[in-house]
């Protein structure tokens, strides 16, 4: 038996208690607005909402942000919930502050203090059983909300303290694995994006020109047919990486026969440059397949062969020069937005067509190895991701104690 084994036949041989977030919590708040020019380089420690979907894992102890205008705070063992998102499936995502400064909580972030292992609750409340107890209820729109009320009716197995701890050295030996993967993918993505900064700065020899120049498109505004459970896939905005389609991350599909209807304007085929124009907005991929159909929100362009290559239009696009355009012609606050019309006036550089062919080839064998899903370093991310979400799940998941009759 193993030593996590022998505890829980220990501490719990008849199971183990399940008891709402509410009983379990000493205390549970909202914290208080913190804008995005409140932000500064020197301060306090803070967390804005944002934050905890996009740049903290289940645990973290330093904060990446610092404000002088904070009210709310937090400090070491608490838990966070974001409780505003673009997304049911992602609401109330939280994290446990294992740092030792006193920090500030931003508005629509939960601060739950308790009496428990931080890092065990933090593990527990992103299994797939959790994350359905933050979903129930909840209604799709662009933005998602939840409540303190909704988050202490979550329920969680609460085992003895040393079952805790012992859960805990495991999955953290899973996650400092991945950990590892992903210093080194982030090193090779600077890489990356160091050539790519290079081979996609021009001087002045270089005429500039606007997408709708270079390029035809279509924008497939209007109404999207009925979704069903089978049929041609749907790649929706969701699916669009920066520089790759993501197929698992959501799948819809529409009926065969509405598909001619859909791509009335322009059916896709393979090479095609897919760009968002809103949530996200500005992600670019290529297609390598022909047999989907493509959303609102998802505008293709079809490179003119005699000006410019179609990879290269990929590499363009993702490059800094074009984001940074992109972005400052989008509108929006949270959830930034860019209309086709403006989006068409953009420039970009157009060297020689064999320029273009050897920035490619050089580019390419950089990309595979940073955004290839099927070969590069994501790949065995996500193996090991899975592998990780697989036995956490399996760990947390315990019999439950029956209840003494009254």
């Amino acid at each position: 038996m193993t030593k996590l084994d022998n505890l829980i036949a220990e501490l719990c041989p008849d199971g183990v208690e399940y008891k709402p977030l509410g009983e379990i919590a000493t205390e549970m708040y909202r914290g208080s607005g913190i804008k995005r020019d409140e932000v500064t380089e020197t301060g306090s420690p803070c967390v804005r909402y944002g934050e905890i979907y996009t740049s903290y894992g289940v645990w973290f102890d330093t904060c990446l942000s610092r404000t002088k205008v904070g009210k709310k705070t937090f400090t070491h063992g608490d838990i966070l919930f974001a409780i505003t998102g673009e997304s049911i499936e992602d609401i109330a995502k939280s994290c446990a502050y294992i740092g030792h400064d006193t920090c500030y909580a931003g508005g629509d972030i939960v601060v739950m203090k308790h009496k428990q292992n931080p890092k065990y609750l933090a593990y527990t409340l992103s299994t797939y059983e959790a994350q359905a107890q933050k979903s129930k209820g909840k209604i799709k729109s662009k933005v998602v909300h939840s409540s303190i009320p909704a988050l202490k009716e979550i329920i969680v197995p609460l085992p003895p303290l040393p079952i805790q701890e012992e859960i805990v050295r495991i999955l953290d030996n899973f996650t400092e694995l991945t950990a590892e993967l992903t210093t080194e993918l982030t090193a090779r993505k600077k890489q990356y994006e160091y050539y790519q900064n290079e081979l996609l700065t021009f001087g002045d020899d270089v005429d500039y020109k606007e997408l709708n120049e270079v390029c035809d498109y279509v924008d497939y505004r209007g109404k999207t047919p009925k979704k069903t459970d089978n049929g041609v896939f749907l790649i929706t905005a969701k699916n669009i990486r920066k520089g790759f389609i993501d197929y698992e991350t959501s799948k819809e599909y529409i009926a065969a026969e509405d598909y001619d209807e859909v791509m009335r304007r322009g059916k896709p085929l393979i090479g095609d440059i897919l760009v968002t124009t809103e949530a996200p907005c500005g992600h670019v991929a290529q297609l390598e397949r022909d047999d989907i159909a493509l959303a609102q929100r998802v505008i293709k362009y079809r490179g003119r062969a005699d000006v410019i290559n179609n990879a290269y239009l990929k590499h363009i696009l993702l490059a800094s020069e074009f984001q940074t355009k992109l972005l400052r012609a989008a509108t929006g606050g949270t959830v930034k937005g860019i209309k086709g019309s403006k989006l068409h006036k953009l420039t970009i550089p157009i060297p020689p067509l064999e320029v273009q062919t050897r920035i490619v080839e050089i580019l390419d064998r950089f990309d595979t190895l940073t955004t290839d899903i099927t070969n590069g370093l994501p790949a065995e991310i996500t193996a090991r991701q899975k592998q990780y979400e697989y036995y956490r799940d399996k760990l947390l998941s315990f019999p439950a104690k029956q209840q003494s009759p009254s």
